[in-house]
């Protein structure tokens, strides 16, 4: 299967050399070393708004060959637990293939994963995430699951699958994303944001599932990192670093009405 973009030209450059020059900006080298994490946390908008932030996580790791990105289902019909286990992705920057043998093992060991091309095939989520791949870590391959349900379960579930996996495969980046609060005034978003951060940094899967229902916090990537910290749990990670922070407001200048980003790193 060959999957073509859906957002190119929008959300992301559709020429090839502006939208390399786009990403080696975004990824300018931090005074440091990349260095190994099992996970990172990223945002998913457009590269104007969000680029920054994904790119400031992006230029802090040492991104391996084998990565599996576990994003959102937004709109598309299909399962609600959906992965795609064979093909390629396509991008202006070329074809990014899927890792079959680690599709199998995510399967295997998480057997809700439903095989599902149409729950990808117009969701932005992981799709925005591919051409800092390319530019970063040429050659990779991924595995790409998109989660359309908030029950706490199966994400657990999920989570604890994947967590089986990694185990097997340390060599594996769980590339998790999320937008935080959407489209209320900036200093609202920033306090809910807040309160979702601080469950993400104690690694606390309950917590922020919690916080982000009793609270308000229209986070649209809840799903995911909720599954995401429950197979940080699981492998015994304890370090979570938030590398940058941003909202909407920051580059449009419109407090009225935002959307918060946030990076970070597990390891």
């Amino acid at each position: 299967m060959l999957r073509l973009p859906a957002v190119a030209g929008r959300f992301y450059p559709d020429n090839p050399q502006e939208l390399i020059a786009q990403v080696r900006e975004h990824t300018k080298q931090p005074n440091e070393s990349p260095r190994h994490a099992q996970a990172c946390l990223v945002p998913h908008a457009g590269y104007r708004f969000s680029g920054h932030v994904a790119g400031a996580v992006f230029s802090r790791l040492d991104l391996p060959k084998k990565i599996v990105i576990l994003g959102v289902r937004h709109r598309p019909p299909g399962e609600p637990i959906a992965i795609i286990s064979s093909g390629a992705w396509r991008t202006p920057l070329g074809d990014a293939s899927i890792d079959e043998t680690l599709a199998t093992a995510l399967k295997n060991e998480c057997p809700i994963l439903r095989e599902d091309p149409v729950a990808h095939s117009s969701e932005h989520s992981i799709e925005v995430q591919l051409p800092f791949l390319q530019v970063l870590s040429p050659g990779f391959a991924f595995v790409p699951i998109a989660l359309g349900t908030v029950r706490f379960d199966d994400l657990v579930a999920v989570g604890e699958g994947l967590a089986h996996v990694l185990a097997a495969n340390p060599d594996v980046l769980l590339l998790t994303t999320s937008d935080l609060n959407h489209y209320e005034d900036d200093a609202t978003t920033r306090l809910k944001d807040h309160k979702a951060i601080d469950q993400i940094l104690a690694l606390n899967p309950r917590g922020l599932y919690d916080v982000c229902r009793n609270a308000a916090i229209s986070m649209c990537g809840l799903g995911s990192t909720v599954a995401m910290l429950a197979a940080l749990r699981a492998l015994g990670i304890t370090h979570a670093e938030l590398v940058r922070y941003a909202t909407s407001a920051d580059v449009s200048g419109d407090t009225s009405s935002v959307v918060g980003y946030a990076g970070f790193i597990f390891s």
